[in-house]
């Protein structure tokens, strides 16, 4: 039989592989076909040696032949540690082509942050933030997409990449439309389990059909194959049995039938019987033997290659298994001919440095699995030798080093620290805290070993913060950390109680740890923590007396160093929200800077003190009025983030106050656009996390101002934007917007009940601002018909502690809803006395509200134009229709 028979050009292993062909070729037709055409992403599953690699060569075949350019990298069994290994393998190619200076213009602004992780440029100092590294990586592909069209990317194996090649691939995935590329991935099913599988069912659900699954071969195309191979003459029960020998594996397949052509079998019914014993000389305890046949020289270079896994230069498998050059490329010609490994000759001068690489992946676990355990690891420590002496560095060592014994080496301590440094830079911190869980085991000597404990805790403390605390916790009971450090990890410590929930411990533990230290800055670094965490805590009522203490801490602070500085960031955030007068407030904040600007250290990307003050200040300046300010520390934090290719958590936040003070200013369709994209980068962290309920309560409030109350609602509803509450405080108040929305969907009582609540947890923390927890006002107006007496006590109380914050938003908005609750000629004057004050104000959508009522309580149609304008140019479109329904209204003749 002939069926199944594969193009001329192809390998045998494509037998009965046609639909899978024809799939690629329309793929890559389509791609050459138009440079304006969506990008495609085709995804191949198989088993081991069902012909995955096969259909990639293919491809690459294929790709070609049309002009394409091919780009191509495989993952490794051994090399899953090494980050951005495979994407690596992909991009470093066509950037080493390129001058410095090209290679720096296609990076663009991302270069600082890519190209340390693309092994291009030396890492920083600083650690990188993961999702912002593989948004670079993705910004660099699609740059250079552009440049090579039309590109095929192809990667192999990718069941054994790195799980950060993984996460950018899952994100490149997800942008393809706009970009005219195709993606071929092969994997295995199953294999891979937590981040990484979570990462391939990403790339799968992006792919634009379903996945390709590959079968075994049939009997008829195993017999078609063999007779391909050996001849026509072969019989049926010679092929019947190549199939059953095989299970139809199209690699063992073509394996077995190159064997028995070496051997010169027979393929008759006579000779089937010796197929069994032929067949194991291509894998496990066959293939050993195979390969100790072929001398102890070719099989310690064959062991070396298995452990370098990458890279396989003669050179460098030379020193690992100490052959001499001319030994070396003996072996390496005899492992090519036994088909063990493959690659250019090694031995010819014009070949591309001679680096050789296994001709499957089964042969290299077989070969590797076949090291005797000890030998095994003794060569990994020799292979990080190597790696070092030829200017990898430690973090190319790193992979060798994490296989070895423990024995109390303390210069491989050091080695894995500086791994583990250089993984963080490059934003790979799973790889560092592995560096530095091998450290442990060393062990370190006593004076080192709370600082490996510390470094580890560093290097997960947003990863997995129940594991750091474990961490932290035990450095800290070592001797070994002291001054600055301790009180360095005392932070880190509460701070990763926090994201663990655990915000009492960290409220205790940095108090407890203040009281061990005398009066001076340590001290109160350590008190203005404390004090943060309880001021970012949402629950039920504060601790009794914090105010007063933190006021009493604030006014010895006169901003002589950052400790001193967040304190005062802190008490102006604290003063803010318990309605205090907004001068103090404004004063406390602008004695945290220094000639108005944020102090050295103290800055967005300094992890000292964190984001938590700086965000404080920059509502406490939204929430005064002093826009100017606020957006000045807001797009300083963008830019901040975005230069230091920090796109995840922090970035978010900042779009997200960017976004309040465009909604404090009036500018509702930019507020709306810098909250949803700070929704969207929220939603790469984590639904539930405080940074995604400050972005959906935000939005929503910008919705509802804007009169889209049907997009408010969905929002709402996709987001989760409901009860239980975040432990932590967000700003507007979440219960008083989502009363609000209650009401303006028509779930009166709902809404009702909601803000009653917002009431309760507002008088319980003491937060009686009624600009920051606006839940009074919408209340009153709500209560206005069914129970004017408590409507007018809540107005009247809104009124008096506007007064007392003082700002013209907060009187001016008391007044509006004071005029809603009148009629006749006191809710003329109400409604013009909210007017002036909100004119004066920097809030224009209030501004307009104010302007709209007025002239719907006078009948006024001067003061309607001039509230629609207001309202348009806010893009308050409810606000709007209202006030064009009320100008018709007011110009028909009484």
């Amino acid at each position: 039989m002939t069926e199944g028979r594969p193009p001329e050009a192809a390998s045998a292993s494509l037998w009965e592989r046609e639909e899978e062909v024809a799939a690629v070729t329309r793929a890559i037709d389509t791609l050459c076909a138009d440079e304006s055409s969506a990008g495609s992403l085709l995804v191949i599953r198989g088993e081991a040696g069902f012909g995955k690699t096969a259909l990639l060569a293919e491809a690459r075949r294929i790709a070609e032949q049309r002009r394409c350019t091919v780009w191509a990298a495989r993952g490794g069994e051994t090399l899953g540690s090494v980050p951005y290994n495979v994407v690596r393998q992909l991009l470093q190619p066509a950037l080493v082509s390129l001058m410095p200076e090209e290679a720096h213009e296609y990076l663009g602004d991302w270069y600082d942050v890519a190209a340390p992780a693309l092994g291009m440029a030396e890492p920083g100092e600083h650690q990188a933030d993961p999702q912002g590294v593989c948004d670079g990586l993705v910004a660099a592909v699609r740059r250079l997409a552009r440049r090579h069209w039309p590109l095929v990317l192809l990667i192999d194996d990718a069941h054994w990449a790195d799980e950060e090649t993984l996460r950018w691939l899952a994100a490149f995935a997800e942008r393809l439309d706009d970009l005219s590329v195709l993606v071929v991935v092969a994997r295995r099913p199953g294999v891979t389990g937590g981040a990484s599988a979570r990462h391939l069912d990403a790339v799968a659900a992006a792919a634009d059909h379903p996945v390709t699954t590959l079968r075994a071969l049939t009997p008829d195309a195993t017999a078609g194959l063999t007779r391909a191979t050996l001849g026509r003459h072969a019989d049926d029960p010679f092929c019947r049995e190549v199939w059953a020998v095989t299970g139809g594996n199209p690699y063992e397949t073509v394996e077995l039938l190159a064997k028995v052509q070496d051997s010169e079998l027979e393929p008759t019914e006579n000779a089937a019987a010796e197929l069994r014993a032929l067949n194991r000389t291509s894998r496990g305890g066959g293939l050993v033997a195979r390969l100790e046949g072929l001398g102890i020289d070719a099989t310690r270079f064959a062991w070396a290659a298995a452990i370098l896994g990458t890279g396989i230069s003669v050179d460098l498998v030379a020193r690992l298994a100490t052959l001499n050059r001319e030994d070396a490329l003996r072996c390496a010609e005899l492992l090519r001919g036994a088909r063990i490994l493959t690659g250019t000759d090694p031995a010819d001068p014009q070949a591309d440095a001679g680096e050789l690489e296994f001709v499957h992946p089964l042969i290299a676990s077989a070969v590797y699995q076949s090291i005797p355990d000890a030998l095994r690891t003794a060569m990994h420590g020799i292979a990080a030798q190597v790696v070092t002496d030829s200017g990898l560095g430690p973090a190319a060592a790193s992979r060798h080093l994490l296989l070895v014994h423990p024995d109390d080496d303390q210069e491989l301590v050091e080695q894995l620290r500086e791994a583990a440094h250089e993984h963080l830079a490059v934003g790979a911190p799973d790889a560092a805290r592995r560096c530095l869980e091998r450290a442990l085991r060393e062990p370190p000597t006593p004076d080192v070993h709370a600082r490996v404990l510390y470094e580890l805790g560093c290097a997960t403390l947003l990863t997995a913060p129940a594991r750091t605390v474990e961490h932290l916790r035990s450095a800290l009971a070592l001797p070994g950390l002291e001054g600055d450090a301790r009180v360095d990890a005392v932070c880190r410590l509460s701070q990763a109680m926090l994201h663990n929930g655990q915000l009492d411990e960290a409220v205790r533990t940095v108090e407890a740890e203040a009281a061990r230290h005398p009066e001076g800055p340590a001290r109160t670094r350590l008190q203005a923590v404390q004090y943060m965490w309880e001021g970012v805590h949402a629950g039920e009522a504060g601790p009794p007396g914090r105010s007063e203490r933190l006021a009493a801490l604030a006014r010895g602070c006169a901003g002589r160093n950052n400790s001193e500085r967040a304190v005062l960031m802190l008490r102006g955030f604290d003063a803010l929200l318990q309605g205090e007068n907004a001068e103090d407030v404004v004063g406390l904040c602008d004695r945290s800077l220094v000639n108005g600007r944020l102090a050295p250290g103290l800055g967005w990307t300094d992890t000292e003190w964190g984001v938590e003050p700086l965000l404080m200040l920059a509502s406490s300046y939204a929430y005064t009025d002093r826009l100017d300010r606020a957006e000045s520390l807001c797009n300083e934090a963008v830019r901040a983030y975005e230069s230091a290719g920090w796109s995840g958590g922090h970035l978010a936040l900042a779009h997200a106050h960017l976004g309040l003070g465009h909604r404090r200013r009036g500018r509702l369709r930019e507020a709306e656009a810098s909250l949803r994209e700070s929704l969207r980068l929220a939603e790469r962290v984590g639904r539930g996390l405080p940074l995604y309920w400050n972005a959906t309560c935000n939005l929503v409030d910008v919705l509802l101002a804007r009169g889209h109350v049907d997009e408010a609602w969905a929002v709402a509803e996709r987001h989760g934007f409901a009860p239980p509450y975040p432990s932590t405080v967000v700003m507007p108040d979440p219960r008083s917007v989502r009363g609000r929305l209650l009401l303006a969907v028509g779930r009166v009582k709902d809404g009702v009940n909601e803000l009653e609540e917002a009431e309760k947890a507002a008088a319980a923390r003491g937060h009686h601002n009624p600009v920051a927890v606006p839940w009074a006002l919408d209340l009153a107006r709500v209560l206005a018909a069914e129970d004017p007496a408590r409507a007018g006590r809540l107005v009247a109380d809104a009124r008096r502690r506007a007064e007392r914050f003082g700002t013209d938003t907060a009187v001016g908005e008391a007044l509006r809803c004071a005029a809603a609750l009148e009629t006749g000629q006191p809710a003329v004057r109400l409604a013009a006395q909210a007017v002036a004050y909100l004119e004066a104000s920097p809030c224009q959508y209030e501004h307009a509200a104010a302007r709209v009522e007025h002239g719907i309580a006078a009948r006024s149609a001067a003061e309607l134009d001039r509230g629609l304008a207001l309202a348009r140019s806010c893009g308050a479109d409810g606000l709007a229709a209202r006030a064009r329904e009320a100008l018709r209204a007011a110009r028909e003749p009484r």
